[in-house]
């Protein structure tokens, strides 16, 4: 399913606190925050008619395997479904893993996921590269609308295209506390931390109908472009993989069928 979005329709679910994060201004008085939030939505009210926002997202029959995840579309059985693996925990007490909150193979019942890409239009940055300063703005201004973007479109498919929370009703800033059943993991988050994953999201999702190309690193073109996954389990929760050791590096390395150390690079922050 691929939907666009006005600027208008997804500027609401902007996450100003992380804009003021970027901009290295979250520790500065309210009105300094204000005064720039003023300028950036009276730029948005001056270019936003101008430009979209874009999302693909694909509900997917899935199923656990260990810590890989089988993922297909409707009608496929297991064997024909991708194989999508996915890193543990390895400290604290509960070692978690993203598989975890799947219904696992053996279970003989198929369960659900959701993945999804959003991006921003390529010319909302590159139309800027006269001004330093604008275009700065705007990279900033795209990457929040970007994610922006998956916020309503996560809504959206929890209330109808998946429809498993149809009488969810939360304010903005009940989304960006994560007061909603499931989580949304993100490729390159500390749930999710290899980047290169997109690989494997693209395979089912193909994102070059939104416009957005992978790098060899698997980091998404443009820029402000989030992708990731979308689970309904209501125990589901965010976590941060850390570091993982040895065994686990080849164990992934072999599931994802590639050199250990072309994944130790692409995990260079968990190794």
């Amino acid at each position: 399913m691929k939907i666009d979005y006005r600027i208008s329709a997804v500027k609401p679910y902007i996450n100003w606190d992380y804009f003021y994060f970027a901009w290295g201004v979250h520790n500065k008085p309210q009105e300094e925050k204000q005064r720039l939030r003023d300028e950036a939505e009276r730029l948005l009210q001056k270019h936003g008619g101008h430009y979209q926002t874009h999302a693909l997202f694909l509900l997917l029959n899935a199923n656990s395997d260990g810590d890989d995840i089988l993922a297909g579309y409707p009608g496929q059985g297991a064997e024909e479904r991708l194989r999508l693996p996915f890193l543990r925990q390895q400290h604290g007490d509960i070692c978690l893993c993203l598989a975890d909150f799947i219904r696992p193979l053996s279970a003989g019942i198929d369960d659900q996921m959701g993945i999804f890409a959003a991006t921003t239009d390529e010319a909302m940055v590159s139309d800027f590269d006269h001004d330093p300063y604008l275009k700065m703005m705007m990279q900033l201004l795209a990457d929040r609308l970007a994610e922006a973007t998956a916020e309503r479109l996560h809504k959206e498919v929890r209330q109808t295209y998946w429809g498993y929370a149809p009488d969810e009703h939360l304010s903005i800033d009940d989304l960006h506390m994560e007061k909603f059943q499931g989580i949304r993991p993100a490729v390159g988050y500390p749930s999710l931390p290899d980047a290169s994953f997109n690989f494997l999201i693209d395979r089912l999702l193909h994102m070059n109908q939104i416009g957005i190309t992978l790098t060899e690193n698997g980091a998404m073109k443009p820029h402000a472009s989030v992708s990731g996954l979308m689970i309904a389990h209501p125990e589901a929760r965010y976590f941060d993989v850390g570091k993982i050791d040895e065994q686990q590096l080849h164990d992934y390395a072999r599931r994802r069928g590639l050199p250990v150390e072309k994944m130790r690079k692409f995990l260079q922050g968990n190794v």
